[in-house]
């Protein structure tokens, strides 16, 4: 089985090309959804959080207050770190479990849609990096008109990646999204058909 992973920049396309590569019959593995069933109530995970961030961490309901945590690790590389590494593990662990699901089905070709593919030096556990591109003005852009963010969070969220030139170096395919939606969905066509 083939296990491609599909990367990017925050704001770069990435959900988007996802989303077209699934509307082709491919097979998604999403990393943020992994890294949100990780963090449910009850989950060691939590549990772990709420021990270093603290109870107000938490709504009401007894879910993880994500914005709230989005301000709080953005702004700071150590908290991030904290969380990565509470995090991760159980992501690489469900990740894991559902690539052997998907080899007795018998899959030829998967996607494991992973922001941090990079960053968390995962790229080993994929047999090719295709990397969801855009220039740093579009990604702005997008990232401040998506999350109704100022200039300033925005470039925060950006700054907290691997600079998007500097993942390039990792990439087997690099997908331009600088276009419009119909040139992203006609280039990932080539790619999944071909």
């Amino acid at each position: 089985m083939k296990i491609i992973g599909l990367t990017g920049g925050i704001a770069s396309g990435k959900s988007t090309a996802s989303s077209i590569l699934k509307s082709f019959g491919a097979t998604i593995i999403d990393a943020d959804i992994l890294a949100k069933k990780a963090v449910e109530p009850g989950k060691p995970a939590l549990k772990k959080i709420v021990k270093i961030f603290g109870e107000s961490i938490l709504n009401k309901d007894g879910t993880l207050n994500r914005k709230l945590l989005a301000k709080m690790i953005f702004n700071d590389e150590k908290k991030r770190e904290l969380l990565n590494n509470i995090v991760h593990p159980d992501v690489y662990k469900m990740t894991q479990q559902l690539f052997q699901e998907e080899r007795k089905k018998g899959r030829t070709r998967i996607i494991y849609d992973c922001p941090l593919l990079i960053e968390e030096h995962l790229t080993n556990i994929v047999d090719e990096v295709w990397l969801i591109y855009v220039d740093e003005k579009i990604q702005l852009k997008r990232l401040m008109q998506r999350n109704h963010l100022t200039r300033e969070q925005a470039m925060n969220r950006i700054k907290s990646q691997l600079p998007l030139k500097e993942k390039i170096k990792y990439a087997d395919i690099l997908i331009d999204n600088n276009g419009s939606l119909l040139n992203l969905e006609d280039r990932l066509r080539k790619l999944w058909y071909d």
